[in-house]
């Protein structure tokens, strides 16, 4: 077998302990895959779905190492692992996507050059590393803008929006807490949408139907598929999205989140080299989900159909419906055969953590949207 190809049977190691280590643990099963975790937590939703669970902190170079050991290959679940530790699994196995692209997708600033350098449309920025760049850059691209810590954000995490010039440049700039920054020019978007795709070692790409996403307090809150879009908005997403994966030299998955402007275009926000939250609909409604998608490309394996077989909506669950620590009641939704529930085995709730979601199936996207509605106040007033 190519030595590119790590093959069913072999053991991947996923650097992350979330529910998207966990699903893609999930996913790779029927495939024969087994599961080496590596998490600084205790009790993870990985590690309680792998066959080996190391907790030790990522910058831990002998756990690395005795990690490394075990594992064909290895890749990641969230971006908020330190660059040094994928370059060291780089040494010692193979690491998909690699330390290049994941120094790329979570640094803001390296982010935001890379996609302007390589004239894919992104939002208008200026860097930002003191009170006085800070003055700079809202002189230059006005307000009202969004300021947002060059690393570790997510969820709306690191950022706050500037709808007037600050009275008070160094205290703004010191309340972000941020080494480096990025000021993006705040864009009056129509929708926002993202497209998931695929990258494997032999270059075979492929894209999952796009996503219109609806955000609450800057969480991703309801993925609606098909997406209500042109068919050339459509097309020009899964193309952008696949330009940016050969762009990177990718290989595994890469989200692509896009604003869609008031005249139609299409402008990168956010990029992630991984499984995620807005593909999370592919589960239920596609023939190959994001998670086993990610398997396949990283173990070298022909890439799977994305096929939509049914429009669908996936609708996030918050820890906030866990009221002093008890689930809401899922009986409606359990009741209803075409409702999907995934939930992911979370011990602690907290307000805006992502606890589970749940994926409405119907021949009519219209239709799935408003029964998801419904569905959803039901499981909120169960929990008053």
């Amino acid at each position: 077998m190519n030595a590119s190809v790590s093959a069913p049977g072999s053991t991947i190691g996923i650097l992350g302990g979330g529910q998207l280590g966990r699903m893609t643990a999930l996913a790779g099963r029927h495939l024969g895959y087994r599961f080496q975790v590596l998490t600084p937590e205790t009790d993870s939703p990985a590690g309680a779905v792998a066959d080996i669970a190391l907790t030790a902190p990522f910058n831990d170079t002998a756990a690395l190492s005795n990690f490394a050991k075990n594992v064909a290959c290895a890749t990641f679940e969230f971006e908020n692992i330190p660059a040094t530790a994928i370059e060291q699994l780089e040494r010692e196995t193979r690491v998909y996507p690699g330390s290049s692209v994941l120094r790329t997708c979570q640094n803001r600033l390296l982010e935001k050059n890379f996609l302007k350098n390589a004239g894919f449309p992104c939002t208008p920025f200026a860097p930002v590393d003191s009170p006085e760049t800070l003055k700079q850059a809202i002189n230059t691209l006005g307000v009202p803008c969004v300021l947002k810590s060059a690393q570790g954000g997510y969820d709306g995490k690191g950022q706050r929006r500037l709808s007037a010039h600050p009275t008070n440049y160094a205290q703004e700039w010191q309340s972000l807490g941020a080494e480096s920054a990025v000021l993006e020019q705040w864009i009056d978007f129509e929708k926002e949408c993202s497209v998931v795709c695929a990258r494997n070692v032999y270059g075979q790409s492929i894209a999952f139907p796009v996503a219109e996403n609806q955000h609450q307090n800057h969480i991703l809150h309801t993925s609606i598929v098909p997406a209500r879009l042109s068919p050339n908005l459509l097309k020009d997403a899964a193309d952008l999205a696949l330009a940016i994966a050969e762009s990177l030299n990718l290989i595994g998955l890469l989200a692509v989140e896009f604003f869609i402007t008031r005249d139609g275009k299409l402008l990168v926000n956010e990029l992630a080299p991984r499984p995620h939250n807005s593909g999370h609909y592919s589960l239920d409604a596609c023939l190959t989900n994001q998670f086993e998608q990610h398997v396949r490309a990283i173990c070298g394996l022909p890439l799977g159909a994305p096929d939509l077989l049914c429009p669908v909506v996936m609708v996030n669950l918050l820890g906030d419906l866990w009221v002093h620590g008890h689930p809401p009641d899922w009986n409606l939704l359990l009741k209803d055969p075409t409702v999907k529930l995934h939930l992911y085995g979370k011990k602690t709730a907290k307000p805006g953590r992502k606890m589970g979601h749940f994926c409405l199936l119907n021949n009519k996207v219209e239709d799935a949207l408003e029964i998801s509605k419904k569905h959803l106040i039901y499981i909120k007033n169960s929990c008053n």
